[in-house]
């Protein structure tokens, strides 16, 4: 009896060994999935919520099996919420250690310095990975930059990131504005700014166009940027041709070649580079600039000097068989 007693104790010892070696196994040999993948893990998901979501997804083979070994083998860990991305054969312990590590995918969108609302508007429309409908945003109200996103993530969401940022910017930027700057309000600052921007494309000239718009506006000249006459026609985008006589005298609320001071609001969405040129422009007593060929501009005190100037770009188009 002692020895069958002793077999049936050696015998169990070694059921209970191959157990924990089939459990240990379980958690550290190679999952089911065959190809990489990415899931998304809600905020507030639980270990239990997310194990569903993992065998739904191929990547484990069981939901229960793979929180009863978490919770024994990852005790104190806590998933994060996000989206990540799951490699080929992934055991169940590494699928837990890359949703407690906290490395989700960064997804990216990009405004460019100077695009109008609706460009902004229509890239976000466009992205498949983002959820939700938005409205056209107010002209100004974003900061050109790139904004990391992640799947499934709402539109409003996103957008909501952008406007906060500008919103951010002004903040910091309006109290530190020089007493040469010609703007009373944040708003004329913005609307200012995405002329300047939209004038020149060399951050190096920013606060040289602000400064002759400044020059102008205390003058009481007009300002008659090419790019306020467009704005009403396309909303900001890109006009495809020449501008016509009859939309330069055009009467609105944004072609500055019809009225003097500025326009009704922002015609684009300006960099944090536009708004400080505009808040502290150059000190010049250039009245006027035109395209030099090179990509820059030329800056002229006087109309005299700036019709020379205008003669030599125009040698250049011709040239170029643009005219």
């Amino acid at each position: 009896m002692r020895k069958l007693a002793k077999w049936a104790i050696i015998a169990a010892l070694v059921l209970l060994a191959a157990i924990a070696a089939n459990f240990v196994y379980g958690w550290t040999a190679p999952g089911p999935l065959t190809r990489e993948t990415s899931v998304v893990i809600k905020p507030g998901s639980s270990i239990t919520s997310a194990a569903k979501l993992l065998e739904e997804a191929g990547v484990v083979k069981s939901a229960d099996a793979f929180v009863n070994r978490a919770k024994i083998f990852g005790a104190t860990s806590t998933i994060k919420a996000g989206e990540f991305i799951i490699p080929a054969g992934a055991s169940n312990s590494d699928v837990l250690d890359i949703l407690t590590g906290g490395k989700t995918v960064q997804r990216m969108v990009t405004i460019p310095e100077g695009w109008p609302s609706i460009m902004v508007y229509e890239r976000l429309i466009a992205n498949d990975r983002l959820t939700g409908t938005i409205e056209v945003p107010a002209e100004g109200s974003i900061l050109p930059d790139s904004y990391a996103f992640e799947k499934n993530e709402s539109r409003a969401a996103v957008l909501k990131r952008m406007q906060d940022a500008m919103t951010r910017t002004m903040a910091d930027l309006w109290p530190k504005r020089s007493s040469d700057t010609v703007v009373k309000t944040p708003e004329e600052a913005l609307t200012l700014a995405s002329i300047v921007e939209k004038e020149t494309a060399l951050k190096s000239e920013l606060r040289m166009v602000a400064g002759v718009y400044s020059n102008r506006i205390r003058q009481g000249m007009m300002l008659q940027a090419d790019p306020t006459i467009i704005y009403p026609i396309t909303k900001g985008k890109p006009l495809g041709r020449r501008i016509r006589q009859s939309e330069i005298a055009d009467v609105n609320d944004y072609n500055t070649y019809a009225m003097v001071g500025l326009p009704r609001g922002p015609i684009a969405n300006p960099s944090r580079a536009a708004i400080e040129a505009v808040l502290n422009p150059e000190k010049t007593k250039a009245l006027f600039f035109v395209a030099d060929g090179k990509g820059g501009h030329v800056f002229a005190n006087t109309l005299q000097e700036h019709n020379a100037n205008v003669e030599k770009w125009y040698a250049i188009r011709r040239e170029r068989g643009e005219m």
